[in-house]
C-alpha cells in the first residue's frame, strides 16, 4: 500500500469520524432539548397512563354498555372519575374552610371556649400531667395558653400552609391526569399497538409479553395499594363516626392519604382511641380500641391477597417495588416502582433461561 493511498484512507476515516461525532452531538442536543420541553408534562402523562391502564377493564364494560362507542365510553368513565374526585375534595375543603372560619371568629370575638380536661387526662403515661396543665390553662385563659405554645403553633401553621398548597397542586394535577387518561382510553387500541411496537424494538419478540406484565402489575398495585387504602379509610371513618369523634370525615380522608403512602391509619386512630378513653365510658372505649387494632392491621391480610393477584412474579418483587418506588419517587413511585422491578425481574429470568437453554443445546451437540 502506497503512502498516498494510506494518507487518503486516513483522511477519509477522520472525515467520517468527524461527521459521526457531529451527528451524534446534534442528535444528543435534540434529545436533551426535547426532554427539557416535556419535563413539566411527564408526571401528569405518566399518571394518565397509569389511570388508563387501571381503568381499562371498567372502560371495556362501559364500551359494551353503550354499544361499542369508544368516545362515549371514555367520556363516561372520565366524568365518573372526576365526580369521584371532586365531591370528596369539595367536602374536605368546605370542612377545612368552615373550621378555620369558626376558629378565627371565636378568637376574634372572644367566644371560643375550651372545655376543661376530663379527670383521666392527668393519668396518661409520660405526657398526661403536661397535657392536663396546658388544657386547664386553655380552658381558663386561652390567650395565655396560646402565648406559651406560640412558636410551636407558628411552625405547625407554616407546615399546614405548605402541605395545603402541595395538596391543592396534587389534586389539580390529578384532575389533569384523569382527563389525559380519558383521552388515552378513547385511543386504547392504538396505544396498545404502539406500546407493543416499542417493546418489540427493545426486547424483540417478547415485547407483547412485557406489555402484558406491565398492565397486570399496574392493576395489581392499584388493587393492593389504593384498594386496601380505601378499605382501611372506610372502616376507620365508620369507627370514628360511631365513636362520635369530631370531624370524622376529615380524619377519614387523612387516614386514606396515610394508607396510600404506606404509613397506615394508626397515627390518626391511636390519638382518637386515647380521646375516646378520656371522654367516653370504658366499654365503648375498649370496643373502639379493638376496632382500631383490626383496621390498623387489616392491610397485613388484604395486601397479600390483592397486591400480587394476577401477576406471574413473586409477591415480594411487587411489594419491594412498591415500597422502593415510593421511597425513591413519592406516590407515583408506588406504581412505577413495581412495574420497573417486575419488568427487570422478567428480563433477568429470560436472560437466565436463554443462557441455560443455549448451554443445554451446546452440550447436546
Amino acid at each position: 500500500m502506497s503512502l498516498e493511498t494510506k494518507t487518503s484512507e486516513d483522511e477519509f476515516f477522520v472525515t467520517r469520524a468527524v461527521e459521526a461525532t457531529i451527528r451524534i452531538a446534534v442528535l444528543g442536543i435534540l434529545v436533551v432539548w426535547c426532554f427539557q420541553i416535556i419535563v413539566p408534562f411527564i408526571v401528569p402523562v405518566l399518571w394518565g397512563v397509569i389511570i388508563a391502564v387501571a381503568l381499562y377493564p371498567t372502560y371495556k364494560k362501559a364500551e359494551s354498555a353503550v354499544g361499542g362507542r369508544r368516545g362515549l365510553a371514555a367520556t363516561l368513565v372520565t366524568v365518573v372519575m372526576l365526580v369521584v374526585m371532586v365531591v370528596p375534595a369539595f367536602l374536605l375543603m368546605e370542612t377545612l374552610i368552615s373550621g378555620v372560619q369558626h376558629l378565627a371568629d371565636g378568637l376574634r370575638d372572644g367566644t371560643l371556649q375550651i372545655p376543661p380536661p376530663p379527670e383521666g387526662v392527668a393519668g396518661w403515661p409520660l405526657v398526661g400531667d403536661s397535657v392536663a396543665k396546658l388544657w386547664t390553662l386553655a380552658s381558663t385563659n386561652l390567650e395565655k395558653a396560646l402565648q406559651q405554645i406560640g412558636p410551636q403553633l407558628e411552625a405547625v401553621a407554616t407546615w399546614l400552609l405548605s402541605a395545603a398548597g402541595k395538596a391543592g397542586l396534587a389534586v389539580l394535577l390529578f384532575f389533569v391526569s384523569i382527563i389525559i387518561a380519558g383521552v388515552l382510553l378513547a385511543k386504547a387500541d392504538a396505544g396498545a399497538r404502539t406500546a407493543q411496537k416499542i417493546t418489540a424494538r427493545l426486547v424483540g419478540d417478547r415485547g407483547g409479553e412485557f406489555v402484558a406484565v406491565a398492565e397486570t402489575t399496574v392493576r395489581s398495585v392499584a388493587r393492593g395499594v389504593l384498594g386496601v387504602a380505601a378499605i382501611q379509610a372506610s372502616l376507620a371513618g365508620i369507627g370514628l363516626l360511631v365513636a362520635g369523634i369530631p370531624g370524622a370525615g376529615l380524619w377519614a380522608v387523612l387516614c386514606l392519604l396515610l394508607a396510600i403512602i404506606q404509613i397506615g391509619p394508626l397515627p390518626i386512630l391511636i390519638p382518637a382511641a386515647i380521646y375516646v378513653f378520656a371522654t367516653a365510658d370504658t366499654l365503648p372505649a375498649v370496643l373502639f380500641l379493638i376496632w382500631v387494632i383490626v383496621v390498623g392491621l387489616s392491610d397485613n391480610v388484604l395486601k397479600p391477597i390483592l397486591l400480587g393477584r394476577g401477576v406471574d412474579v413473586p409477591m415480594a418483587v411487587v411489594f419491594l417495588g412498591t415500597l422502593g418506588g415510593f421511597i425513591l419517587s413519592g406516590i407515583i413511585g408506588l406504581f412505577v416502582g413495581p412495574v420497573v422491578l417486575t419488568l427487570g425481574y422478567k428480563l433477568f429470568l429470560a436472560w437466565v433461561n436463554e443462557g441455560t437453554a443455549s448451554g443445554a443445546e451446546t452440550g447436546e451437540a
